[in-house]
């Protein structure tokens, strides 16, 4: 890991993310062989708060912001979200934030499933019973991707009983995961989403990048200082 803190936030939350596995992983019985960090949960704290803090610099207070809240759905009743900020008995944001390190093969239709489900879920909630009032939900999906040679390799099997999309082919895993937020923003299921791939060579330095302009930390910062300044331009 880097002897010093880095001055960018995210290659600072990001690190935090690999201290914090690696920590949750030696403290397993098992040392992380049956799923480790994952089991464990915690390891996307800093990531978490790194986002926080940016509701805080647009304008919301600390006050606001609400961890593993629960919010109401349609086809069920609740759901815990990873964050929530409040605001004046409207809702500014819901988030998620997932991860997937190692066999993704196994777990990205779940991944996809599960980001859906809420999604959808919550818009339903809006739609039928008016679930958040005047003031329409704004959703955000935070991902970080560990890059290695499975989520690399192109060219993923996309035969399926009826032709599949062919916008899929050719596409490696990484790829996939970021169509699925392209698609999520721009069929406006969420209003923003942050994707981070990432990466820690064999010396334990950490790297990151954010391969999708449209879920980039920028991006994603000027979508929150928007939903932040519509906010308090309605209720203030």
């Amino acid at each position: 890991m880097p002897d010093r803190a880095p001055e960018d936030p995210t290659e600072a939350a990001v690190s935090l993310f690999w201290t914090k596995r690696a920590n949750q992983i030696a403290n397993l019985a098992d040392g992380g062989v049956a799923g480790g960090a994952a089991r464990a949960g915690g390891h996307m704290d800093s990531i978490r708060v790194l986002v926080a803090d940016i509701f805080v610099e647009h304008g919301m207070s600390e006050r606001s912001i609400h961890f593993e809240p629960y919010l109401p759905g349609y086809y069920r009743a609740r759901k815990r979200w990873d964050m929530a900020v409040y605001y004046k008995d409207s809702l500014v944001a819901a988030l998620e934030f997932k991860s997937q390190v190692g066999s993704v093969g196994k777990n990205i239709n779940n991944r996809f499933e599960e980001a859906l489900g809420t999604g959808t879920d919550t818009w339903a909630a809006q739609k039928n019973f008016a679930a958040y009032g005047d003031v329409p939900p704004w959703l955000g999906y935070v991902f970080v991707l560990r890059e290695d040679a499975e989520t690399e390799r192109p060219n993923r099997p996309i035969d399926a009983l009826f032709p599949a999309d062919q916008a899929f082919r050719g596409m490696s895993y990484n790829q996939r995961y970021q169509e699925m937020l392209k698609r999520f923003i721009g069929d406006n299921i969420y209003q923003a989403g942050w994707f981070i791939t990432t990466s820690v060579d064999d010396a334990g330095r950490v790297s990151y990048a954010e391969p999708l302009a449209t879920a980039s930390g920028k991006a994603f910062r000027a979508a929150v200082k928007g939903r932040v300044e519509y906010i308090r331009s309605v209720l203030d």
